[in-house]
């Protein structure tokens, strides 16, 4: 026969609870959300992990025209915002190639060269890199998806960064497995997410500084760059009439 657990005493009861009743004014601080907690300029740090040529070639799960215009739009809004970026390859001197020159004519040819490490979180300098920014919000992308983005994503999330992972600025071998990735990220805290819907979470406001700067970005490599061409034919007619 299982013994029977003692009943808590009215005393103990609501010893716990009459301070808050007696004091309702003083509140819990709240602890913060960083799944609500939105990207900013000045909060945010974009990794571009491993866009090398020899990877990009195997790339099946995206149209690679698509690809490319998905990575420029990302560094571009990126350079536009203000946003800190650090870059990396793996063994570039190999089969996998150097960084895709997209990339560093608009971020700059500083590139960390790994080791040999897989997953660019265990190298000391890209670690190192991240950290220097003092930012704990992580713009990743990555070639292939379900390595070079999925590994270090899930290094970042366990200690206590937000990784937002760029899967539309990366590519793997099918969708299959890019889906598989997307899933494990997402089990992980990780915030699957695309370029744009970056790009309007950093501009937030168009009558921000970097509002139409980014606007342009967007139409630059979207379609929605109709939308943005028709507006500012309308501006200037409008500034010629006056």
């Amino acid at each position: 026969m299982a013994l029977s657990q003692p009943r808590p005493t009215f005393n103990s009861f609501w010893s716990a609870r009459l301070p808050n009743l007696l004091n309702p004014t003083k509140k819990d601080t709240p602890m913060p959300d960083k799944f609500s907690e939105f990207l900013t300029p000045d909060n945010a740090v974009l990794a571009m992990i491993d866009h090398q040529t020899g990877l990009l070639a195997s790339v099946r799960d995206i149209q690679p025209e698509t690809l490319r215009k998905n990575i420029n739009g990302l560094t571009n809004m990126a350079k536009t915002a203000g946003i800190p970026s650090v870059v990396t390859a793996s063994l570039s001197e190999g089969s996998n190639g150097p960084i895709l020159s997209d990339i560093t004519n608009v971020l700059g040819g500083t590139v960390i060269n790994r080791a040999g490490e897989i997953n660019a979180w265990k190298s000391p300098e890209f670690k190192a890199a991240i950290e220097a920014t003092g930012r704990k919000k992580i713009i990743m992308a990555g070639i292939v998806t379900d390595v070079c983005l999925l590994f270090p994503a899930l290094s970042a999330v366990a200690e206590g960064y937000d990784v937002y992972a760029v899967v539309d600025a990366s590519g793997t071998w099918d969708e299959v497995t890019r889906d598989a990735a997307m899933l494990r990220m997402s089990q992980a805290g990780v915030k699957v997410t695309t370029w744009a819907s970056v790009l309007a979470e950093v501009m937030d406001d168009w009558r921000s500084n970097q509002g139409y700067p980014l606007g342009g970005v967007l139409g630059g490599h979207t379609a929605y760059g109709l939308v943005y061409e028709s507006y500012l034919a309308q501006q200037s007619e409008q500034d010629s009439a006056d």
